[in-house]
């Protein structure tokens, strides 16, 4: 990806927030490489050199700032097909530890080749897929080494490592430091915690509210300060809970000590939950263009596209909402996480139930989801995505070809244009997702479909945010 250097270089003389994560800037003359906002005294100019990732930094022989903590700078939204891809890759090594011999089964899922999908994060990023992970993967346990108190094995392990050996070894030639020198003392016993970062500003309040409405009662629990809930990834289960950090430019996660093996894939999940990779200056830019949205936008700065942690979770609660209000989809879906979920201990006497899988219902008939007072329609709708997910025929996660899968959704019973385009708003994280046929929305715009599906053009790539932007302005959110 092609980087203007001037606009670079005013963004780190500024340490202007909005380009945090979109570029890293290396110095030659240290070899270490920060994020645009690095608190340091910014070097001669002539001594600077931009790259769009940390990987494409650290291939060009430069290791991370310990100042700015380049592992924590936030990531960057999908907006057209190539980004997209990228977006999609790099959440797929962000979840799963990748290897040169899982590159093919990498691009498989994201419906491409194996060489289109070097191609393309090499002309992105500047670097081959492999490269990225493995960056991501040093990154992952510097941010470990710093911010927990796990043992070296176990950061090894979780970091995506195949042995302690190979960790130190690459740790020590690619930053020049030894992972014990990074430890540091600010967990307590019992518990995870690390520091994500995003892009300023974030209507965090407004983000609790929304996802408090919806709170799947046993599985989640949302009050006027935290989000927490119960995790099951692959074998490892326990719970996170969310809160805004104090410097009001990060959210801090704590997490169960039980999730410490996939501590990388519950950051990965947490960050497309909260849409921390947003760039709000860009969406309230352009939206405010339109005199419909100005106000809304003013009034409140930094609103998110809610992501999901768990798309087939998030797949199933949209269905459930078809057609119903809020209060009552919710109510439904606490009735099938306490028949279909499995029970887990946690700290906290409201979150009891782990999501169900789809998994977990292969085997369950549309009758048996329709006698917890599921619609017949629905409960049916339920057993195909069962289905659809379980055969992979719809994948409900950061995906590459958004099209593709609204399509393989639209194609299941019950599942029409609101639905699909309500999941790839938040399980497929699209940007540009619209469900223009929404009655909140024509009312809150005062059109018809059509005039409104015209009006949002303008809105384009950002109309999942123009969404939530007129649901605000109304106080509703469907």
């Amino acid at each position: 990806m092609l980087l203007d250097s001037n606009a670079c270089y005013r963004a780190v003389r500024a340490r202007d927030r909005r380009f945090d994560g979109r570029f890293f800037v290396a110095v030659s003359s240290t070899k270490i490489y920060c994020r645009p906002i690095c608190p340091v005294r910014p070097p001669k100019r002539e001594n600077m050199r931009f790259y769009s990732s940390a990987a494409a930094a650290e291939g060009a022989g430069y290791r991370p700032c310990l100042r700015c903590r380049p592992e924590r700078a936030p990531g960057v939204g999908a907006v057209d097909a190539v980004s997209r891809l990228v977006c999609a890759a790099i959440a797929g090594i962000e979840e799963h530890a990748l290897s040169s011999a899982h590159v093919g089964e990498l691009a498989a899922s994201l419906g491409v080749s194996d060489r289109h999908l070097r191609r393309v994060t090499e002309a992105e990023l500047g670097v081959s897929p492999i490269e990225l992970a493995q960056t991501q993967r040093l990154l992952l346990a510097k941010r470990l080494l710093s911010e927990t108190s796990l043992k070296l094995t176990e950061i090894a392990f979780a970091s995506g490592f195949g042995s302690v050996r190979r960790f130190n070894a690459l740790f020590k030639s690619r930053y020049g430091l030894s992972p014990r020198s990074l430890r540091g003392n600010t967990n307590v016993a019992g518990a995870l915690s690390c520091q994500l970062d995003f892009r300023p500003p974030l209507a965090w309040d407004s983000l609790l509210a929304y996802l408090r409405l919806r709170a799947i009662p046993g599985v989640e629990w949302v009050d006027g300060t935290h989000y927490r809930r119960t995790v099951a990834i692959d074998a490892h289960q326990g719970w996170i809970a969310v809160s805004l950090g104090d410097n009001g430019v990060s959210i801090m996660v704590e997490m169960s000590q039980s999730l410490a093996p996939v501590i990388g894939a519950v950051i990965a999940r947490v960050k497309q939950l909260f849409d921390l990779g947003a760039a709000p200056a860009a969406v309230s830019a352009l939206l405010s263009q339109d005199s419909g949205l100005a106000e809304v936008v003013r009034r409140v700065p930094g609103l998110r596209v809610p992501g999901a942690f768990d798309g087939f979770e998030l797949g199933v609660r949209a269905i459930l909402g078809q057609q119903v209000s809020v209060k009552a989809a919710t109510t439904m879906a606490g009735r099938w996480a306490r028949a279909f979920g499995a029970e887990i201990a946690t700290p906290y006497p409201g979150l009891n139930r782990l999501t169900p899988t789809a998994r977990r219902l292969a085997g369950v008939s549309a009758n048996e989801i329709a006698a917890l007072g599921i619609v017949g329609s629905r409960a049916r709708c339920i057993a195909a995505l069962v289905q659809a997910v379980d055969e992979r025929r719809v994948v409900l996660a950061f995906a590459a070809d958004v099209e593709n899968q609204i399509e393989g959704l639209m194609r299941l019973p019950g599942i029409g244009p609101w639905t699909a385009q309500y999941i790839a708003m938040r399980a497929l994280h699209w940007p540009d997702a619209f469900p223009g046929t929404d009655l909140m929305l024509l009312r809150a715009a005062k059109a018809s479909s059509k005039q409104l599906h015209a009006r949002a053009e303008a809105w384009r790539p950002w109309r999942a945010y123009a969404t939530h932007y007129l649901w605000q302005s109304l106080g509703v959110f469907p």
